[in-house]
This record gives C-alpha cells, structure tokens and sequence, in this order.
C-alpha cells in the first residue's frame, strides 16, 4: 500500500430524496481517475482505501454509499428511510458524481458487493469505464445470498443455529430471504435493545463465515463502532432480503456488456463466504477479464492475493513521468 494522504477535495453531493453523498478526491488532480466502490453494502469507506493506488499517477475518487460512512441519513438512525437506496439508486449517484466531478472514464475498484454494484454501473454505462479490478468477486445473485446465509452453514451449523434463532421462530421455517426480511425489521425496531441485538446476531454470523480464515482477522465486523455495525447491518438486510433489486442472473447475462473493457478479478480459493464459482463464471462470459486464482486466500485476502491486486493495478497505471 502506498504511504498514508489526505483528500485535496471532498464534499457532499446532493443526490435527491433528501441524501446527501459523501465523496472526496487524492492523489493528483490530472491523474488517470480511478473510484473506489465500497463492499457491505452498508461499510462505507476507509482510509486506507485512498492507499491502494498511486497518489502520483492517479486521481483517487472515494465515497461512501447511500445511509453509510460519511452520507447523511445514517443508517443507524431507525427514522432513515431505507426506501429509496436501492442499487439502481446508487447507479445514479456514481453518475453525478462522475459528471459533479466532470470525469469522462474512470478505473472501477471493489469487492465483493463493491464488485455486484461495479458490475451493475458498468453494464449501464461501459462508455464510462476505462478498466475494471475486482478483488472477491460476488454478483449477489439469490443463489449466492442463500449459500452466503443458509448453505455455507453445513460448516458452522453452531453460528447458524444462533443467527436462526436471533428471528421470530415463524420466519425461521421458510426460505432464507424471510430470515434476512425478518432481521431487516428488527434492525430498525423502535427499541433499541431490539436493533442491537440484531446488529450483533448478525455480525457474529458474518464473523463465523470468515472465521477459518489463516489471514483473516478475529471479529472483523463486529469489532467495528457501534453506529457503523448498526448502518452495515441494517443496509445488507434491506439489499440481500430484496434480492439488490437485480432480476436473477442478470450481471451474468448481460456481460457481453462488457465487452472491450479490460478486467482483472482476484478471488481467494478459499472463500467460503462467496466461492469461486461465480468469478470462474464471470471471466467464461467476459473474455476481456483475466482471473487470479489464490491458493492461500479467503475473503478476507493474503499477501499472495494483495501482490496479486498491486500487479493488476500497476498494468492498469499511466506511465511514470519524468
């Protein structure tokens, strides 16, 4: 990772219903501009997000997705209404941020749901897109939510029992979408104790999945601060228990949109939580990718997989000057 910086730009960008977007600007202002797309949905981002590129070579554009990180609403409030953040939603907030920010192309970088809503944009606007580098590859199929949250459980059946049991035993008994619905009421439960036993039933879950992770670290989101967890928490429910609003397969399908735009995907061969099926599958539609397979990586990445994504990035990169 390259040395710590600071935004030379940041904001809040209005993008209706009443939200405002957080988003800023590194690295150099005639740099080749690169966006970072945050996972969760619902962890906004992170500092050390501004380190992955090269402040020289590039103009690093981060922000936080709708009701999370630095955007207002915030998720943790249970008065936020979740009801207009949608992936089509955050679409269009990537759009005017691009044209707020008068952009013509931009490099996509994120994982996992970071990847789904990367996918999605460029399937909408590939004239916007110079490359893609995805590390965790999910297309947030229903298929792949069921093994995330009920199939990936034939190994940690003890976990899964507790996230059972943390919903009403009458939407236990159905498929899983009516366990996520049911945590989606909880987690904006008037009650506070409600909403945070919720939040922390859930994050245990998430921390099992990654828990047999040889590089992974111990309660990776539940250690994170309490309105985060609760934002996290709040906006996966809303998104997996709707299916992100993406008929099934979709992303799949219309890969061919894709085409002529330069990808590479890192996936871990190890990742219980989202396997490597889905990036196999991928790359099969979308002959303009290439696929890093890691041998020694889950979700959660090894220093095999970030030398992987640092060479991905750097045959992405502008020549040096000088």
């Amino acid at each position: 990772m390259y040395p710590a910086i600071e935004p030379y730009e940041h904001g809040m960008l209005d993008v209706g219903d009443g939200n405002l977007v957080y988003w800023e600007v590194c690295g150099n202002p005639d740099g080749k501009p690169a966006v970072v797309v945050h996972g969760g949905p619902g962890s906004g981002c992170s500092v050390n997000m501004r380190r992955t590129f090269d402040p020289e070579r590039f103009r690093i554009v981060l922000f936080d997705q709708r009701n999370c990180g630095r955007s207002r609403p915030h998720a943790s409030d249970p008065a936020t209404d979740l009801s207009n953040n949608t992936t089509h939603h955050l679409i269009a907030d990537m759009e005017l941020l691009r044209e707020h920010l008068g952009i013509d192309k931009w490099l996509m970088y994120g994982g996992s749901w970071g990847s789904t809503l990367i996918l999605a944009y460029a399937e909408t606007h590939p004239e916007r897109v110079s490359e893609i580098v995805i590390p965790a590859v999910t297309m947030t199929r229903r298929s792949e939510t069921e093994w995330l949250y009920r199939g990936v459980g034939r190994f940690f059946p003890e976990a899964q029992e507790r996230f059972l049991q943390g919903v009403p035993e009458a939407d236990r008994d159905g498929d899983v979408f009516g366990v996520l619905a049911a945590y989606s009421r909880l987690l904006a439960d008037p009650d506070q104790k409600v909403r945070e036993k919720a939040a922390q039933d859930w994050v245990a879950w998430e921390d099992a999945v990654i828990s047999q992770e040889v590089n992974g670290k111990p309660n990776a989101y539940s250690d994170r601060p309490a309105d985060a967890v609760m934002a996290l928490t709040r906006i996966c429910a809303h998104y997996f228990a709707n299916g992100a609003w993406l008929e099934e397969g979709v992303l799949l399908r219309n890969a061919h949109r894709l085409a002529g735009i330069p990808g590479a995907l890192i996936h871990g061969r190890m990742d219980m939580g989202g396997p490597l099926q889905t990036a196999w599958e991928l790359t099969k539609a979308w002959p303009d990718a290439r696929l890093y397979v890691v041998e020694d990586s889950g979700h959660t990445g090894s220093p095999t997989f970030r030398d992987l994504l640092s060479q991905a990035i750097e045959g992405f990169s502008p020549p040096k000057k000088g």
